[in-house]
């Protein structure tokens, strides 16, 4: 945990790991506040109409042993998969922390994914039993005969064919202590990535991830916990940003975490949720962020209690930055990281770090750099790929079954990030994106990240994504997805008023040559654009 300094300098400089020889998640989470504090206040569920439901610790630690003893008497033990095919929700958080207390591994899975994606992962897995809503049982029917690892279904809204009652395990098993003695290094969570760029991968994280996370949440919370804190996200918690950003940090911290069911993110619901809930620490991906843009009179209509606000996942961009500084009147910190080594990059504005277009400074605790593809830390400046120094203690244990996939991550003490970007002399990194995202262009390197940015600053667009598109002159061009705010007509002139609008605000060799409005775009169930998708449609167009 973070001590309060002063300055960033003496914070990181300071600061030095505390990892205990044995750790349990589950039991840091709940058990821990429940024999101090049993009736404090865990999780709030939201309702837009009538009063949130509360849920102590006394009630989560025992829910989640009498849970863990109705998996354990179907058999799941030690090392087994358990997936959780589930909402924001009470029975998601009492889940996790049973699925930890067993020393089983938690697959949480996104609720939004289809057959297809389910039988993959779940296969991919092996995993034993699944949690789930009825909306999940009538999924996994489809396949449930593919996967022969697969030996439970549990449901949440009571039993039903195929599946056991949720709420029944709990009321017929006692509720007395019953977690594992685990390590920091014994496997808790597998977390797949988010396959933007192929398959996608079982990131396998031992206990200490939690551990690992604790600075980075502190740092673009501004020292949290303070007195009034309250958590929430609109991301999947089947996400490590909803998982291992907010539920598990703001349970283990006792910070009161704000449950939001809602399956789609709609910005002015989000805000009638921050402003009935009191939230005082968000964390908001940059494609929600720029979808609250859309709102207008956001100070003069809602009544927000807003502290901080953290972001990543995407780059966040100057345009969206100085607009959450005028209309929220609020530094956004956003910070960075990937499913395999996650918040190690942040802003701190309280501290005096915080600088628009750029991730932050390492997170104490982390060492992060900018190398070349030989391993050399590359000169301010320079382009080149980030990545983070190992050992540490928020870094994956291992792609799971995949040796040859894992060592490709590495070269020699850096795990690699796919990522391209720059680092300042004031040892601010800069975000380019991934490396099939960054365009080339008449011999400049273009991160879209910046362009989507500055695209969604003009009062016609809603959302923006940027590709290369082959160009035999160019090599590529860059060419612009829009999809354009309600009553809006997507003409050539408006076409060539948002071209001026970016070259005007960027420059010349960043616009999009090429704007097609589109209805939507793809996105991952994390709210990413998935521009392979994107790219190869340009490639298409290209060829003809």
């Amino acid at each position: 945990m973070l001590e309060r300094r002063d300055s960033y300098d003496l914070l990181y400089h300071d600061f030095r790991w505390v990892i205990p020889s044995r750790f349990n998640i589950g039991t840091a989470v709940s058990d821990r506040w429940a024999a101090i504090e049993p009736d404090r206040t865990a999780l709030l569920d939201y309702h837009a109409e009538g009063e949130p439901e509360r849920l102590t610790f006394g009630e989560l630690a025992a829910r989640s042993n009498a849970f863990a003893r109705g998996l354990k008497r179907h058999g799941v033990r030690r090392g087994d998969r358990v997936a959780l095919l589930l909402p924001q929700s009470f029975e998601t958080a009492i889940a996790h922390v049973a699925i930890y207390k067993l020393g089983a591994i938690a697959v949480p899975l996104a609720l939004l994914f289809g057959a297809e994606a389910l039988r993959y992962r779940l296969g991919a897995a092996g995993v034993k039993a699944v949690v789930t809503t009825s909306a999940g049982v009538a999924k996994l029917r489809n396949i449930v005969g593919e996967l022969r690892d697969l030996e439970q279904i549990v449901s949440i809204n009571g039993a039903e064919a195929g599946a056991d009652d949720f709420h029944r395990m709990i009321a017929d098993n006692p509720a007395d202590h019953i977690a594992e003695d685990t390590g920091p290094d014994d496997p808790a969570m597998m977390i797949f990535t988010s396959g933007t760029t192929g398959q996608p991968k079982g990131a396998l994280h031992g206990h200490r991830v939690l551990l690992g996370h604790l600075p980075g949440v502190q740092m673009h919370h501004e020292f949290l916990p303070q007195p009034g804190d309250r958590l929430w996200t609109p991301a999947d918690w089947a996400w490590a940003g909803g998982l291992l950003n907010v539920l598990l940090p703001g349970l283990y911290f006792g910070v009161p975490v704000v449950v939001g069911r809602s399956e789609k993110f709609h910005p002015e619901s989000a805000l009638l949720l921050a402003e009935k809930m009191a939230v005082r620490n968000a964390f908001i991906p940059p494609t929600a962020l720029r979808m609250l843009r859309t709102v207008p009179d956001i100070g003069r209509r809602f009544k927000l209690s807003l502290r901080t606000i953290g972001s990543g996942g995407e780059s966040l961009g100057r345009e969206t930055f100085e607009w959450a500084r005028a209309e929220l009147g609020l530094a956004i910190n956003e910070f960075y990281g990937q499913t395999e080594c996650n918040l190690v990059l942040s802003s701190m504005a309280v501290l005096g770090v915080s600088r628009p277009g750029a991730i932050g400074k390492p997170v104490p605790g982390h060492t992060a750099a900018v190398i070349d593809g030989e391993g050399r830390r590359l000169e301010a400046g320079e382009p080149g790929q980030i990545a983070i120094r190992r050992p540490d203690p928020v870094m994956f244990l291992e792609y799971w079954q995949n040796p040859e996939a894992t060592a490709a991550k590495f070269i020699g003490e850096w795990m690699t990030t796919g990522d391209q970007g720059t680092e300042d002399e004031d040892g601010y990194v800069h975000f380019f994106g991934r490396d099939d995202d960054v365009i080339t262009s008449a011999g400049f390197r273009i991160g879209p990240g910046e362009v989507e940015d500055c695209l969604t600053g003009h009062p016609s667009v809603a959302l923006a994504a940027v590709v290369g598109k082959p160009d035999p002159l160019r090599t590529e061009l860059v060419k612009a997805y829009v999809v354009l705010k309600p009553g809006t007509v997507g003409d050539r002139r408006l076409a060539d008023e948002i071209r001026t609008w970016v070259r005007e605000r960027l420059s010349a060799h960043e616009y999009p040559r090429e704007i097609e409005f589109v209805e939507d775009l793809p996105l991952t169930t994390t709210g990413k654009v998935i521009r392979r998708q994107l790219r190869e449609r340009a490639r298409r167009e290209g060829e003809r």
